[in-house]
């Protein structure tokens, strides 16, 4: 499962992505393998999205979370 496709107040553990240059400036924000990651809030027109990954809230467009896989 991808974290775009995760519901409000789920929880996951990232296992991988799929776009290497975006995958680095991810785990620099925080979203290492293995870490959990919930979604908090998404915005009224579905894009961006409030993630809680690392204990703090994280905004991502959805093409980003698009490319974080979920355990």
């Amino acid at each position: 499962m991808k974290l775009s496709q995760l519901p409000i107040g789920k929880k996951g553990i990232i296992k991988e992505f799929t776009d290497l240059e975006m995958s680095v400036k991810l785990m620099e924000m925080g979203c290492l393998p293995g870490e959990e990651i919930s979604i908090q809030r998404i915005a009224p027109l579905g894009d961006p999205i409030a993630i809680n990954v690392s204990g703090y809230m994280l905004s991502l467009r959805k093409r980003e979370a698009s490319t974080i896989i979920l355990q």
